[in-house]
């Protein structure tokens, strides 16, 4: 079965490049565009990864990464930031929100699966 993936994120554009390269690569993926559509498809999902924008309408990605980091069976999953905000201590508060990794839009599309797959592979070691 292909690792699942939860993308976080309100831009339908963005969605569909992010779908349409994870898909490619042979990725199941769910998608939500907000904090309320996450929580819903965590009632019974468990995603292997999860790629989370930090601009959301609502709550933004910082406080569903805090959420989600104090939930036991969200503590082990990678959870990385996908987020056009380049600004320079955005990685750091990234990484103190509990990301694992942090990627910035627009993204490479090659080290974008690379990175996917390396985090994929540390988290079943």
């Amino acid at each position: 079965m292909p690792p699942l993936i939860l993308y976080v994120e309100d831009n339908p554009a963005n969605r569909m490049l992010i779908r349409r390269l994870l898909s490619a690569a042979g990725y199941d993926l769910l998608e939500a565009e907000d904090a309320q559509a996450m929580r819903r498809l965590l009632e019974t999902a468990r995603p292997d990864l999860i790629l989370m924008d930090l601009h959301l309408p609502g709550v933004d990605g910082f406080t569903l990464i805090q959420e989600l980091r104090s939930r036991p069976e969200f503590q082990h999953v990678p959870i990385i930031a996908l987020t056009a905000d380049v600004l320079r201590d955005t990685p750091a508060k990234c990484y103190e929100a509990g990301c694992d990794g942090y990627i910035p839009k627009p993204i490479d599309v090659d080290r974008f699966l690379e990175t996917i797959e390396a985090f994929l592979k540390q988290s079943q070691a």
